[in-house]
């Protein structure tokens, strides 16, 4: 189990390092700071990514160093520790990529056009409303 979750975690905190994680409702760092814009999804997976990366495979060798184990008990005390480093190491990613994300400036709206006017500035528009 430890190997599994922890190939998925990994594989999201490569495509965030790498930047090619597209903004979605199920991978990466998702809070309301992060799904403000496609930038701030992308900064903070990508602060995120290394730490994902990490912890994912944190948990792949936990799960693996329960297949060497001699009895059931170190087993399962491997996976548990495996599972318990893979979670502790995502929680500090993904609260470092929702600080980084919330750094980022909010995109300031484009200004508004008068109606009738192609927003040369030329001042005739003015005259117009007269």
């Amino acid at each position: 189990m430890p190997v599994v979750i922890g190939l998925l975690i990994a594989v999201v905190g490569f495509l965030g390092l790498t930047e090619r994680l597209p903004r979605n409702r199920f991978g990466g760092v998702r809070t309301d700071a992060t799904m403000r814009s496609d930038e701030t999804f992308r900064v903070a997976n990508k602060v995120a990514g290394l730490p994902l990366l990490v912890a994912g495979l944190v948990g792949v060798l936990g799960g693996v160093a329960g297949f060497f184990m001699p009895n059931a008990v170190g087993t399962l005390v491997a996976a548990v520790i495996g599972l318990v480093g893979l979670l502790a190491i995502a929680t500090g990613g993904g609260v470092l990529g929702h600080r980084a994300a919330a750094a980022v400036p909010d995109e300031k709206p484009e200004p508004e056009v008068p109606a009738g006017c192609a927003g040369c500035q030329c001042g005739t528009c003015a005259f117009a409303k007269a």
